[in-house]
């Protein structure tokens, strides 16, 4: 009996790819836009929150860049090829960014470095906080339907930028306005956590595949469809 083929047809494959590679320029785009931003309002504040929200904003550049790089390819064999190099890369950018946030946490936490406020900073983190979520669920149900796990741990990388940006919005508001020093870096040590979750399933390749697929389904799309067309 033929085995039924799983997954998006060639056409729509390509489809997929195209929007996936302009959600990844987009992200990219805004997160080098967010990134300058949040340094210099983070400088003149001499704000840890704020620098440290700008340094995410690279790492997520990091991660794009890396899915952009798998998207660049034209052929969906070499796409896959490339995805397990841009997953361990979207999985060390996540290690990176719990690792420097759970340091700038703890700093926080002892008292060093405590900010001024900032009106640009918290104007800034508002604006991430109502564009991320957009571009991390386009990203997340294209990668999902093309069976990309690099496609879907990017979009959870945007995705923790957006709990990020609502973490430093907090922080930025409640000490500008009720002097609560403490909120921010509590709330940044659960992102520390979650973060660390997030880049150990990167790094197995987990997450990849439209809900009620396996996760080793992603790989076998393609041997399946094959497997039929020969019958």
């Amino acid at each position: 009996m033929a085995t039924l083929a799983l997954g998006p047809s060639p056409a729509r494959r390509d489809v997929l790819a195209r929007r996936i590679r302009m959600l990844v320029a987009a992200t990219i785009t805004y997160n080098v836009i967010e990134a300058v931003g949040a340094l210099t309002a983070g400088t003149l504040a001499s704000s840890a929150a704020l620098i440290g929200f700008g340094l995410d904003s690279i790492i997520e550049v990091s991660s794009a860049a890396a899915v952009a790089w798998q998207f660049s390819a034209r052929e969906h064999a070499l796409r896959e090829a490339r995805e397990h190099r841009a997953l361990r890369i979207i999985a060390v950018s996540f290690f990176a960014l719990a690792a420097y946030v759970a340091v700038d946490a703890a700093r926080s936490l002892t008292g060093a470095g405590e900010a001024s406020s900032s009106v640009p900073g918290i104007v800034l983190a508002a604006l991430s906080l109502a564009v991320m979520p957009f571009l991390s669920a386009a990203q997340r149900r294209a990668g999902r339907e093309l069976g990309s796990a690099s496609a879907v741990a990017d979009s959870r990388q945007t995705l923790l930028c957006t709990y990020l940006s609502a973490v430093v919005l907090a922080g930025l508001v409640l000490n500008a306005t009720l002097g609560w020093t403490w909120a921010d870096p509590i709330a940044a040590l659960v992102i520390a956590a979650v973060a660390v979750k997030e880049g150990r399933d990167a790094w197995r390749g987990k997450g990849c595949c439209a809900p009620g697929r396996p996760a080793g389904a992603c790989r076998t799309t393609d041997t399946t469809r094959k497997t039929k067309e020969k019958q």
